[in-house]
Parts: structure tokens; sequence; C-alpha cells
């Protein structure tokens, strides 16, 4: 049982200003595993003017200083990898072998990618007789999510210190059992005190606060598109810069070659890892008419094949993460079931033996419309929706027929047909053959938000563009 009810403000575990209480509960089994404080806008306001203090003298360390903290940072995060494994899997269900192999090594993976930038991130540059500087925007606000909790942790995190800011983090109080660890990481590698700060709560307590505040310079958000239009409501008083990625509905259109099959069974994969609770989970498979039966079989078989179960097990996945993401992704199965789509597998039952916990079975349509309710709403589960084109210019509408543009997927053997497709998505990421690149920017076109993570983009999130004009002037 995980009591985690004191928050790290100005370098030290404080007591929050109120006395309320927040039980979280392992997804697998239902029960209890933990309990966290729920902050206040009193906590907020101690977290962030801890942060203003700590600002002029963070931002003013040098380079070395910042990446001699990014790399404390990164061995003491290499130190206690079992530890985060184990929250991730028992905080959202994630398989013991998917939390090792994934979510932890993804956020050791943008830590150790910021350390690198950091080298030679060009903070100055002249430009004829003026000099470009760029430089921290000041108190940051990181509001992330429960589905992997680690990435978006790191992926702000890091550039945030990296660029010279300070910051106030609120975790998922769905999945806060990981962002404790990574406190305790942050502490033991010396960050000095208030450059960083964490206070459990919920959107109301905590989110409001923390993006309406008038002493935080910038909002970074990582959740739904709903969220996301509160936080940018709430931070719009201040004019503060948000940063936002948010929901997805990306299409994966599967070219007509000999690739084929593979292409559906490494999209049904693809669909399914996390149990489907991916922003740019590759949703929407659109594949040729004249192909349905094969590509009928090909998901039937890749989507058999993988094993639900308890986390701590050999399953390739685990529950969903919530009561309520339980009954939000049933609801939409009975939806594509009523509005007369093609039950290819899986279904509204449990898996069978899984009587308990959030356990989903890994589902796919086939013969699905662009009007059905499965084929536009974000379901943030293992659920797939086939859908048919005759040309490629009507696969390319029907991808781009979705008010998200987080990602989208192309598959095929023709790499120069995938290229023209690619260029044509109205999507802030394109995938050919399932190709991934830590480095490149990630955010979305269109209502999956704005700005850019990871890499070198996701730096220039977090500093102003300041211009000396004359500085090379010769007197």
């Amino acid at each position: 049982m995980r009591e985690y009810t004191r928050f790290y403000i100005d370098g030290q575990w404080v007591e929050p200003a109120g006395q309320e209480t927040l039980d979280v509960l392992n997804p697998a089994t239902e029960a209890v595993a933990g309990r966290i404080a729920l902050g206040t806008a009193a906590d907020v306001d101690k977290a962030v003017h801890a942060a203003r203090r700590a600002f002029p003298g963070w931002s003013a360390t040098s380079r070395e200083d910042r990446l001699a903290i990014l790399g404390s940072i990164l061995a003491e995060y290499q130190k206690r990898a079992d530890d985060l494994a184990a929250a991730v899997t028992e905080e959202m269900g994630a398989p013991v072998s998917l939390a090792r192999n994934a979510q932890v090594q993804i956020g050791l993976a943008h830590l150790a990618t910021a350390l690198e930038i950091l080298k030679t991130f060009p903070f100055t540059q002249e430009r004829g007789q003026t000099l470009i500087a760029r430089e921290p925007i000041g108190v940051c606000g990181l509001i992330t999510p429960w589905n992997w909790p680690l990435n978006q942790i790191t992926c702000k995190v890091a550039p945030a210190i990296a660029t010279g800011c300070t910051m106030v983090l609120k975790p998922s109080e769905i999945a806060p059992f990981s962002a404790q660890i990574f406190t305790e990481i942050l502490e033991a590698a010396g960050l000095p005190a208030g450059v960083f700060n964490l206070v459990h709560g919920d959107g109301i307590g905590v989110g409001v606060p923390l993006s309406s505040h008038p002493e935080v310079d910038m909002v970074s958000f990582t959740g739904s598109t709903r969220a996301g239009i509160e936080v940018a409501r709430n931070a719009a008083a201040t004019v503060k810069r948000v940063a936002q990625e948010l929901g997805g509905k990306s299409p994966h259109i599967v070219l007509d070659d000999a690739y084929l099959p593979q292409s559906v069974a490494g999209g049904v994969q693809g669909m399914m890892i996390n149990s489907g609770q991916s922003c740019n989970a590759p949703s929407r498979m659109l594949v040729p008419a004249a192909r349905m039966a094969e590509a009928i079989e090909s998901a039937r078989a890749a989507a058999s094949s993988i094993t639900v179960g308890p986390p701590d097990g050999n399953a390739q996945i685990g529950p969903v993460a919530s009561q309520a993401q339980f009954d939000k992704i049933r609801g939409l199965i009975q939806s594509g079931i009523d509005e007369g789509a093609t039950l290819v597998a899986g279904g509204v039952a449990r898996p069978e033996g899984l009587d308990n916990g959030y356990y989903v079975q890994p589902t796919v349509f086939a013969n699905v419309t662009p009007d059905m309710t499965i084929a536009r709403e974000e379901i943030f589960g293992p659920v797939l929706s086939i859908m048919v084109y005759q040309t490629l210019d009507e696969a390319i509408e029907i991808g781009n027929d979705t008010e998200y543009g987080l990602a989208a997927y192309v598959s095929g053997a023709d790499i120069d047909t995938a290229r023209k497709v690619a260029a044509r998505m109205r999507a802030g990421q394109v995938s050919i053959n399932g190709a991934r690149d830590l480095m490149a920017p990630f955010g979305g076109y269109k209502r999956s938000g704005n700005g850019r993570e990871w890499g070198d983009f996701g730096f220039h999130e977090f500093v102003e563009v300041k211009a000396v004009l004359g500085y090379a002037s010769q007197g």
C-alpha cells in the first residue's frame, strides 16, 4: 500500500494545505493500491512561488551545469528503473514486459536525447548585426496523463531543465506512483530547490489553478481534447503560452500490394499495444475494397494471437486503466455492433477467465463506414476499425476526414507511393512502414493540439526568442 500524501515543493517534502485524499486503484484487481493527497489552489500557489524564486538562479546556469544535472538524473533514473516499472504496472496495468521495455525505457530515452541535444543547442545565433537569443520562458506548469506516464513526464521535464526553466508538475491522479518515484530521482540527482515541484491532485483542484496562475509563464498539457480546451481557456486571461498534445483518431492506409497481409497484421499489433491507450494509435485502418476479405482474415489471425491477462504474467496486454475507461470502451464496442459494423474479433464481453479487473478483449471491426461512431470518436482502447477505399485519393480523403490530426500511417512495398500519400496527410507525424524516431517532432494538427515535443523541437517550446539589434555594430 503506497502512501504518497506529501508534495515536493522548494526542495522539501511538505504537508498539503488540505486534508482530502484519493485512493488509487490497481486496474488489474480493482483493489486499492495506494493513496495520494489531493492538492488545492494553496498548494499550487506555494509551488509556483517556489519555482518563481528559483528561476533567476537556474536560468543563469551554464550549459555545462545543466549537462551535469541531466547526467546525474539519467544515472539515478537507471538505478530506479525496476521501481519505476513496478509502479507503472501497479498504477495503470501495463504488463511487466511493457513497463520495463517500453514505459520505463522511453523515459530513459527522452532524458538521454535531451542531454545530447543540450550539448549543441543554439541558445544564441548571430544574423548580420543582430543576435538571436533563445532564453528560458520562465515558470512552467506541466500536466501529464496516465497512459504513458514516464514518457510524458520526461519529454516535458527534460527540455524544461535543459533550457533553464523551473516547473510545477501535476501528474495524473489515476497513475501518480511513477511521478512520485521520478521526483525522488530528481531529488537524489541534486536538482536545486524550487527548480522542480510536484503537486498531486485532480483537474479542478490543481489543474485549473496551475493553468490560470498569473506567475506561470507556460503550460504544457497532454490529455484529451476536451480537457485541453479547458486548459487553454484557463490560460487565456494571462496570455501565457500553451503547448498541447491532445487526442487522435489516426488513419493507417494500407497500400494494394503484396505486403497487405503483413501490413494489416502489423496494424493490429500496433493498435493493441498498451491496451490501445495511445493517443497516436492507428485506430482507423483503410484497405483496398477488393481485398477486404483478405484483410479480415489477416486481422482476425493477428487479434486472436494477442494474449490478455494479469500484468504480472506473460500476457501481451493487461487491463485498461480505470472503470471509466472500461465502461466507455465497452459502450463504444456496443455502438459498433448496433450501427452494423462487422465484428471480426473480440466484443463487449470480458476476456474468458478474467472476472475482475478492467480487461477488454482485443476487438476488430470490419466494413466500418466513415459516419459510424467508432470511426469518429477516439475510443482509447484495444479497438480497431477497418474501412475500405476504391482509390488512393479516396483513402487520403477518408483518412483526413477527422477533427484530429496527431498521426497517420502508411504501409506497403512501394516507398514512392507511400511518400506521396504521406505528403498529403494532415497530421503532425506520418510513419511509413512503422518507422519510429525519438528525435522527430511529435504533436498534432487541428484538434490534436499545438506545439511539438521530442528532440530539439521540444526545446523550442520552452524558450522565448529575443532579438538584440546592433549587437555586432562597430562603434
